[in-house]
C-alpha cells in the first residue's frame, strides 16, 4: 500500500481487511464512471476494492499499483477474473509514477498516509491524469488512530528502533490537503474529515489487527522477538478494542485550465 514498510504480510492483511474494504467501497461509490475509462487504483493492496472497481469498468481498464510485491501477488489472485482488464504495477507513490496510459480517474483508499514524500504526491498523480480526470481518495486524517499513537508514545522508548522515531504516517488536516491539491492543479469539490471507528470482536482479533495493518512499520523496526511485547503493550491501552479511525476524504478533478 503506497509506501509504508518494505514488505507486508499480504495474506494476513487480506484476511483482516474487512474494515478497509467497507470504507473503500464507500469511497468507490463517489467515483462517477461510464464503464470504459482507464482508472488507477493507487495502493491496491490485496485487491478487494480493486475488484469492485473492475466490475464497474466492463469496457475499461484498471491499473492496480502497489509498492508491495506480496500485496500484488495476492491481488493477482483476487482479480483473476478480470486479468485481461487489469495492469499490475509495482511502484512507490513517493517516486515519480512509471509510464502508463493517460488516466481518466484515480481511486485511492487507505494508502496516502503511508507515502513518505507526500509533498509532491498530487503533482505526481496529476502528471499521469487527463485534464478533467477525477481523483477520489480516502486515507488517515488528523486524529487518526490517536489511541494507538498515544500508546506508542507511552511505550515506544522501551524498544530499540522506536525511541525518538516520529512514525511512518501522514495524517493531515483537510485544509492542508486542499492547499496541496490546488497547488498541484486540481479543482477541489470536497475535502473533509469524518470519524470511522472500528471495534474488534476479541482481544486476539485486536492484536492481529494491530500487527497488520496498523503496527506493521513499527514491527519492522524492532527485533522479531520483541514483536509480541509491543503488540501486547499497545493492546493493553485499548481495553475496549476500539480503533478510532479518522478518515480524510477527497473529491477533486484535474483542472482543465
Amino acid at each position: 500500500m503506497g509506501t509504508g514498510p518494505r514488505e507486508w504480510d499480504a495474506c494476513t492483511y487480506d484476511r483482516v481487511a474487512a474494515p478497509m474494504t467497507r470504507m473503500g467501497s464507500a469511497v468507490l461509490d463517489r467515483l462517477p464512471l461510464r464503464g470504459d475509462e482507464v482508472v488507477l487504483d493507487a495502493g491496491c493492496g490485496s485487491g478487494q476494492v480493486t475488484a469492485k472497481l473492475a466490475t464497474r469498468l466492463p469496457r475499461g481498464r484498471v491499473i492496480a499499483l502497489d509498492a508491495s510485491a506480496a500485496m500484488l501477488d495476492v491481488a493477482r489472485k483476487t482479480l483473476a477474473a478480470f486479468e485481461n482488464r487489469v495492469l499490475f504495477v509495482q511502484s512507490d507513490l513517493s517516486q515519480a509514477l512509471p509510464t502508463m496510459p493517460a488516466l481518466d480517474a484515480v481511486l485511492s483508499t487507505a494508502t496516502f498516509h503511508w507515502v513518505a514524500k507526500h509533498h509532491g504526491l498530487f503533482d505526481r498523480l496529476a502528471d499521469r491524469m487527463k485534464p478533467g480526470a477525477h481523483l477520489v481518495a480516502q486515507w488517515g486524517g488528523a486524529g487518526n488512530v490517536s489511541r494507538v499513537t498515544t500508546a506508542l508514545a507511552a511505550v515506544g522508548h522501551a524498544f530499540d528502533g522506536l525511541a525518538g522515531w516520529p512514525g511512518p504516517w501522514w495524517f493531515p488536516t483537510a485544509e492542508e490537503v486542499a492547499d496541496q491539491l490546488v497547488a498541484a492543479g486540481f479543482d477541489v469539490a470536497e475535502c473533509w474529515l469524518h470519524p470511522e471507528p472500528v471495534e474488534l470482536d476479541s482481544r486476539a482479533d485486536l492484536e492481529e489487527y494491530l500487527a497488520t495493518p496498523i503496527l506493521v512499520a513499527h514491527l519492522a523496526r524492532i527485533a522479531p522477538q520483541e514483536h509480541q511485547r509491543l503488540i501486547t503493550a499497545v493492546a493493553d491501552r485499548i481495553p475496549d478494542r476500539r480503533i478510532d479511525y479518522v478518515r480524510i476524504n477527497v473529491v477533486a478533478r484535474r483542472s482543465v485550465r
